[in-house]
Order: structure tokens, then sequence, then C-alpha cells
């Protein structure tokens, strides 16, 4: 079935401003620019320790959301070979991710050269090398050679288990669509009241899928007729799991999941302008996710081993850094995502007629 295929200024509009805070909290967790700057700015740089990182929330609702959109758009699961999807998957995010990391230990070899930091990455050993090869490198207890691979990894997880439970659910005989709707009900519920809140399993993919589950309810919920008791009902279960033990995380993967449902049942985004900086920040977020790191290494080493008492200068450093890794972004998509990912795409866009199953976009 052919499609008409129309943008998502929204998702646009998260994934820029996700993207944006996660440099910026890394940046500040990171230093030693922000260790240096932090008299001028420590309240701003405290906030983006603490905080800048529950932008990942949003990239967990979207890419539920996207993934559903491809697999299940109609609840009922299509899925007749699940391990091509997740290889597609891991291709799509893997080729890219492994030039970033040679980036990252070649901007690590650089600064360990001209200071010494906790924060800069020995070099690697081969069971780091390996284990990043197959994005098991947290499960495995090795460090990590750049910051944020934890999440790529986290993102293969969540999608083979979205896959792997809508193919179970095919596989039901005639209540599919029952079943694939009760498989991901019960995973997110399990996840939300129990292995979410216990920090053992943040290595795994039952640690996330409340919020990632969100996004594939979100895509379900909008598609329905009584769009908002569904969307009641998957809103009352996060507020009890809420009750239980309050978790700003997933208060905001909850009003990220909301905000995208009603702007897809009431077609919102059809009055939203589409503003051309946040789509092509949209575009390009999860090259800027990747090149970031070995950026911001070198900026941090050139800084601080020039004027290492500046707060000024390291605070014009941050910044510094910060423009830089959205210009290497830019660069780092055209050369080496668009070629070795998923290829030239449009950006975030919702179809107007029900499609067949389509390659999964990055959340990014």
């Amino acid at each position: 079935m052919s499609t008409s295929i129309r943008r998502m200024p929204l998702i646009d509009a998260f994934k820029a401003v996700a993207s944006q805070l996660i440099v910026l909290h890394h940046l500040a967790f990171y230093g030693p620019m922000s260790d240096v700057a932090y008299p001028l700015m420590g309240d701003g740089i405290d906030w983006l320790y603490e905080y800048g990182r529950m932008a990942v929330q949003v990239f967990l609702v979207v890419a539920g959301f996207l993934a559903t959109r491809s697999l299940a758009p109609t609840i009922t699961p299509n899925v007749a070979n699940p391990l091509q999807l997740v290889w597609n998957r891991y291709r799509r995010l893997a080729l890219p991710l492994f030039c970033a990391l040679l980036a990252s230990m070649l901007a690590a070899a650089i600064a360990r050269q001209w200071i010494c930091y906790v924060s800069i990455p020995d070099a690697p050993t081969l069971p780091q090398l390996l284990s990043h090869a197959v994005l098991l490198q947290n499960v495995l207890e090795q460090d990590a050679l750049s910051a944020g691979v934890w999440y790529i990894a986290i993102d293969l997880q969540l999608f083979a288990m979205l896959t792997l439970l809508l193919w179970f659910a095919g596989k039901t005989g005639k209540s599919r669509t029952g079943m694939a709707l009760l498989f991901v009900c019960a995973t997110v519920f399990a996840s939300l009241f129990y292995f979410n809140r216990n920090d053992a399993w943040d290595d795994w993919a039952l640690y996330f899928f409340g919020s990632y589950g969100l996004g594939v309810l979100t895509y379900w919920c909008s598609q329905r007729k009584y769009a908002l008791l569904w969307f009641s009902l998957v809103a009352v279960m996060v507020a009890c799991s809420l009750v239980l033990e309050f978790r700003p995380r997933i208060a905001i993967a909850l009003c990220i999941s909301l905000a995208l449902g009603i702007s897809q049942r009431f077609r919102l985004e059809e009055k939203m302008p589409e503003l051309r900086l946040t789509a092509w920040l949209g575009k390009i977020s999860y090259s800027i996710f990747l090149i970031h790191y070995p950026v911001c290494v070198l900026v941090n080493t050139f800084v601080f081993r020039f004027a290492p008492n500046s707060a000024r200068i390291n605070l014009f450093g941050m910044f510094l850094a910060w423009m830089l890794s959205i210009a290497a972004g830019h660069f780092f998509y055209q050369y080496i995502e668009s070629r070795l990912g998923a290829g030239k795409r449009k950006p975030a866009a919702v179809p107007v007629t029900q499609p067949t199953i389509q390659p999964v976009a990055h959340e990014f």
C-alpha cells in the first residue's frame, strides 16, 4: 500500500532539544572545563549534571513510538522474521557507532598525552573492543569507550524485545491483536512496578521498557476509536507506579508520550510550523549523540592545557565544545551516518494511511 508522508515537527523538536541537553549534560559531567568554570555558573552546571540526563526519556518514548509505527501500526503484529529485523537495527545503530568509537579512542589517546584527568578513558583492551562490537559492554562490565554507548546497547535490546513480543503474539492465531496488547502492557507493567525500581537491572531492557513501552502504547492509543479513554487508562497505570515510588524520569516519559499521542490523535502536527532549525537538529541528532564526546574531549584537553585556572576561558570552552559538537554532527551525518546507517531518510514523519512494515527510523 502506498502512503503519503507528512513531517512530525513535534518529534523533530523533541529530538533536537533532547540531543542538545545530552551534550550539555556530558560537558557538565565529564570536565575538567566544568570544574574550572563552576564558580561562574555553578547552578547551571549542577542542573545539567543532575537533570540533563533526563532527556534520554525523550529518546526512549520516541523510539517505541516509531518502532510501533513500523512493526504493528494497527496493533495486529506482522513480524515474520524477527532476527532479520533485529539485525537490520543493529547495522543501522552499530556501523556509525564504530566510526564514532574510533574517533573517541583517537581523541582519548591525544588527551592522555597532554593532560591527566579521571574522565579520560584508558587505552582500550581487547575485551573492551569485543564487548562494544556486540553492544554488551555494560552487561560484561567493561568500561565504555565513549559517552552514551550504554543507551545504544539498550536501544537494541528494547527493539529486540518488542520485535519478539510481537512475533510471539503473531503466533497465537486469531487473537493476535489482543495478545500483542497483552504482552506489551504486561511488560510495561512489570518494568514500571518492579524492574525500573531496582537499579540492579539498569543494564537490561526490562529496566527501560516502561518508558519505551509508553511510546508503543501511545501510538496504538492514538489509533483507537476512544483514544482519550485509552490514554487515561495508560496514564492511570503510570500514575499508580509513581505513587508507589515517584521517579521523575517516568513522569517525564508520561508527559512526552501524552504530548505525542494527543498531537497525533487530533492532528495537531498539521497546525505546527515546520521550523528549519529543529528539523535540522532532529535529523542529525543521532550523529551529534555519537560524535560529540571526542569533540568535547579534545576541546577540554586544549582549553585545560593552556588555561587551567581561568574560569571565563573554560566556560567559553564549554560553549565552543557545544557548538563544535553540532557542527561535527552535521558532517558526521553527511559523510558517515547517511552512508553507513539508515541511508538518506526523511525527517520524522507519520503516515496518512496505515502502512505495511517499513524500515525503522532512528529514535534520535
